[in-house]
């Protein structure tokens, strides 16, 4: 099946990616890697899912920028590639949660975009992470993802 078939299965659409928000390519392609930018929760309309999880924003509200967050590391993946099919495996994901000193759900939260790889790419989609909290991020962005891919 191809992964835009799994895409279509999963009720998943890809956004198309948002802009680098400095002097900085939004990826790099170097030999069978391609290095994605941090990417932030940024939506469609260009708002930013803002604030720190557990302080402005509830444990959902997390889980809805981290999704928001993958999804437009996946844009910029296929930006990149032109064919999702092209990936041979996702290689690393690191998250970066503005968050509070008490905050202690950084993993539970990678967990999703964790998940949503898996389940798009199957085993190919399984992947090394780091998850870090931060006490702010830019923008006043509740996460950043950073990931790598292999082609």
């Amino acid at each position: 099946m191809s992964i835009e078939d799994k895409l279509n299965n999963l009720n998943i659409e890809i956004p198309n990616p948002p802009d680098p928000v400095g002097n900085y390519s939004a990826f790099i392609k170097s030999n069978n890697l391609i290095f994605i930018s941090g990417q932030l929760p940024i939506l469609p309309d260009g708002s930013i899912i803002k604030g720190k999880i557990s302080k402005d924003l509830t444990i959902e509200e997390g889980e809805q920028a981290t999704r928001i967050a993958i999804l437009n590391a996946l844009g910029q993946l296929k930006k990149a590639t032109n064919d999702l099919n092209l990936v041979k495996r996702c290689v690393k994901i690191t998250g970066y949660y503005n968050c509070s000193a008490e905050f202690k759900e950084h993993a539970k939260l990678l967990n999703i975009a964790s998940d949503l790889i898996v389940n798009i790419f199957g085993d190919k989609g399984k992947h090394a992470r780091a998850v870090i909290g931060a006490n702010t991020l830019p923008l006043d962005a509740a996460v950043e993802l950073e990931t790598i891919f292999e082609v």
